[in-house]
């Protein structure tokens, strides 16, 4: 199977998972030198096949140069990074992956039916329980590449197990998280579909450099406010620590979860002892918060969110061939309130509209923006409670303002 843009990273991960979680398998764990930098244009622009209008626009993008400093760079190849249509572009020119390899092994029914390549963009692993065929796939992968101008990097692309060692290596990284099987005792061991254990445990783990790199990037953020108030510094940590949970909140991240708060709490102690003079006044800074004893909080409530307060809960994968391109809306709409990256509130409002904006009365779609309204507006005494609260499209959301009254208040009478 592929995995391209419109899928998310964790699809990519369940995808693994599924292709491992019975059988220990080899992995050719890939990645393409700079990618984005050599996709060769003329091939790219066939591949594309469209109307001469739209060929002539994308060649005049790719070829439209960088200005760096004042001075323009040609771009003879490669796609603009960072541009909107950058990551189409190369999902486009890395198309077609899965078909070649498949065409390869092709010759064995089963053989094809166990190949597995999982590409993200740019990232991709193929995954068979015999190391000749991904041998032979990364041959295979190497010469399709060279088509688009590109080429597997030595130094990043490796062989590996995901169960035993093999040259060196067992398991792989992946979308920033470690995957690997270990071997354990048949009441810790995982199953088959007839419940007999299978003497071994997938686990998929954040990986050990986005740990590292979500530490200095807190300790960094730490660093910074050593004058600054205590409620800037929770208001800048908070948005960090709960986007980096709620991305790993899908795996297996409890441990790591904890031992990160720890590491985070000794660097908050150290900021506190350095603003008082060796002292960490406990009771400025530290709170009883519930049950909750040694909270790092302000008088006013302001709380430094938990990476530990975040609840696992698994990814339920993208159903194979399912776009948000094929007509599915429901379920593309019931679908986002299982997004780990979907706010709590977002999620409990589809699920009680059914995937319905209810102004319009039209389902919602993954390329929507949605925005929650307040049914009686807030300034004319609406609550902000759930049976209050409804989730709109935002162009329905403005006209639904317009209406409501909320834009006529007397701020004469009542300035605040």
């Amino acid at each position: 199977m592929v995995l391209d843009s419109c899928w998310s990273c964790h699809d990519a991960i369940g995808a693994i998972f599924d292709s491992i979680r019975y059988k220990a398998k080899y992995v050719l764990d890939a990645d393409i030198a700079k990618c984005f930098d050599r996709i060769n244009h003329k091939a790219l622009l066939d591949k594309i096949n469209t109307y001469p209008q739209l060929r002539r626009q994308i060649k005049s993008w790719l070829k439209s140069g960088v200005l760096d400093q004042g001075e323009i760079f040609p771009t003879i190849e490669g796609t603009p990074q960072g541009g909107v249509i950058s990551p189409l572009l190369a999902n486009i020119a890395l198309h077609g992956m899965e078909e070649r390899v498949k065409q390869f092994v092709g010759k064995s029914i089963n053989q094809r039916s166990e190949i597995c390549l999982i590409r993200y963009a740019d990232d991709f692993v193929i995954i068979h329980k015999d190391i000749e065929v991904i041998i032979a796939c990364q041959n295979i992968i190497a010469e399709w590449l060279i088509d688009m101008g590109l080429e597997l990097k030595p130094s990043k692309t490796k062989l590996t197990h995901t169960l035993n060692e093999y040259n060196g290596n067992v398991g792989f990284e992946f979308l920033g998280s470690h995957i690997q099987q270990h071997k354990v005792g048949n009441y810790r061991s995982a199953k088959n579909s007839k419940g007999i254990p299978l003497g071994f445990k997938t686990l998929i783990t954040p990986s050990k450099p986005k740990v590292k790199a979500h530490l200095v990037k807190i300790e960094e953020v730490i660093d910074t406010h050593n004058t600054a108030p205590q409620a800037a510094l929770i208001s800048r940590l908070n948005p960090i620590i709960r986007g980096w949970s709620n991305y790993y909140s899908t795996v297996v991240s409890k441990v790591t979860f904890n031992k990160i708060d720890d590491l985070t709490y000794d660097k908050l102690r150290a900021w506190a002892r350095k603003r008082g003079k060796g002292s960490i006044n406990k009771d400025k800074y530290w709170r009883t918060v519930g049950d909750r004893n040694w909270c790092f909080s302000t008088e006013e409530g302001l709380e430094l969110a938990q990476h530990q307060a975040t609840p696992i809960k698994r990814h339920v994968k993208v159903k194979s061939n399912s776009t948000p391109y094929d007509g599915n809306w429901i379920y593309w709409s019931s679908r986002r309130g299982e997004d780990p990256e979907t706010p709590t509130r977002v999620a409990t409002l589809l699920k009680t509209q059914k995937g319905k904006c209810t102004h319009c009365g039209l389902y919602f779609t993954t390329t929507d923006t949605v925005e929650v309204d307040h049914i009686l507006p807030r300034s004319l005494g609406g609550k902000d409670e759930y049976k209050n609260l409804q989730l709109l499209h935002k162009h329905c959301h403005d006209t639904k303002t317009e209406n409501d009254g909320s834009l006529n208040r007397n701020y004469d009478s009542n300035p605040f």
